[in-house]
């Protein structure tokens, strides 16, 4: 004797496994961007001071690392990642991205010299661009439609927990074991927390990609459109405000402005909690109102956040700056594939945020670069902080000539 399956639960299932997967999507890019982004990331600067004291390091050759790395990697993998992703799906490459930062890591807790630092600072910068935002990004957009925007905030919600994570387990990992133990665990942990979920995450059925993306945009078609030159100049501008501000922030409130280690401490942290409810909040919106608004809204938080920092003795300047800017930077980089996707379609994402991230890179590269120089010619932040102001208002003019919602470059 058959039995028959109720009518309702069998509507029910199809949707009810769609979700669960959705789920399970999101759990992995919040891990994976967690581990790649928040730990690694964030937490090797943490260990530049080490290798100055213990190696007689400049603080020039360790913090080149990240820059040299970005211009070798990101022009040369970076159009090819994207490739590899339209072409193969996101879930390989990350795979290979989790093991190589968790392999970089391992490798530069026993470097001694320069050379092989600068080898598995590259190894770090490949795990970034086939483990990092890439290929979540795919992943989230392939899988997500009307709720990509909560998706995508909610999986570069791992980012921000990670940020405010690491500084304090890289201080109990390096007093209990010391620092070079302390990067060791720090690679380990990565492959741990960011690798099963990867193994077990699914490719998006093509059905889905077909029905959200309609029909597929070739990449010469994007290449051609006005709107992926003024998408990649917009974000480029604001990635080289957010990069060059974040990444100079210390060196001004230390040396030129004298604050204690803690007080800076306490501002960072700040910084790291509104950049979490940046990026929901920023997620949320996007869902709502036209991406384009939500990005201009973005930029214009970040160029309004840093004149504040000409009145850093201002009681009160540094805490606005604080929850203005961490706001901005946790919602920066996660509205930059909701608008590709938007414009562009999901088809040929890969592609398009490979070369944008691939600009993106070389801009956060070269922005703290040269508000540094700047510092060291005048001998003041003045002239570097108003150039980030206008890179990040020059952004927002970029991204309001982008269409709006429905628009589809090559598609009408």
């Amino acid at each position: 004797m058959s039995i028959k399956q109720d009518p309702a639960l069998a509507s029910q299932s199809p949707a009810s496994s769609v979700s669960g997967r959705q789920a399970q999507v999101a759990l992995t890019s919040f891990f994976a961007l967690f581990s790649i982004v928040g730990l690694a990331l964030y937490g090797l600067p943490l260990f530049y001071n080490f290798m100055v004291t213990d190696f007689g390091w400049t603080r020039a050759q360790v913090t080149s690392g990240n820059a040299l790395s970005k211009l070798v990697v990101g022009p040369v993998f970076g159009f090819l990642a994207g490739w590899i992703v339209d072409r193969f799906g996101p879930r390989r490459m990350m795979l290979a991205g989790i093991l190589m930062a968790g392999a970089a890591l391992f490798g530069l807790s026993m470097v001694s010299t320069l050379s092989m630092f600068y080898l598995f600072y590259l190894f770090n910068a490949l795990g970034y661009v086939c483990g990092g935002p890439l290929p979540n990004q795919v992943l989230i957009s392939t899988w997500f439609d009307k709720a990509r925007g909560k998706a995508m905030g909610f999986a570069y919600l791992g980012i921000g927990i990670g940020f405010v994570t690491v500084p304090l387990l890289q201080v109990w990992l390096t007093k209990t074991f010391g620092w070079q133990a302390a990067l060791r665990t720090l690679g380990i942990l990565i492959i741990v927390i960011a690798l099963p979920m990867a193994l077990l995450v699914k490719e998006a059925p093509e059905s889905k990609k077909l029905r959200q993306a309609g029909s597929p945009t070739p990449i010469r078609d994007v290449l051609k459109s006005p709107y992926f030159y003024l998408l990649a100049f917009g974000s480029m501008c604001s990635i080289a405000a957010v990069g060059g501000t974040n990444q100079n922030l210390k060196l001004f409130l230390s040396l030129d402005e004298g604050h204690s280690e803690a007080r800076i401490a306490t501002f960072i942290s700040l910084i790291a909690a509104a950049s979490i409810f940046g990026r929901l909040f920023m997620g949320w919106l996007a869902d709502r109102l036209a991406k384009k608004y939500v990005m201009v809204l973005i930029y214009l938080l970040v160029g309004s956040a840093i004149p504040l920092l000409f009145f850093a003795k201002t009681p009160g300047a540094l805490y606005i700056f604080a929850i203005l800017f961490g706001i901005g930077l946790g919602g920066d980089y996660m509205i930059i594939p909701l608008m590709a996707a938007e414009i562009f379609g999901v088809r040929v994402m890969g592609r398009v945020m490979g070369i944008v991230l691939t600009a993106d890179g070389v801009a956060e590269a070269t922005g703290p670069w040269l508000v540094g120089l700047l510092r060291d010619r005048t001998g003041a932040y003045s002239i570097g902080f108003g150039l980030l102001i206008a890179l990040a208002f020059l952004g927002a003019v970029a991204v309001m000539l982008l269409p709006k919602g429905g628009q589809k470059a090559g598609e009408r």
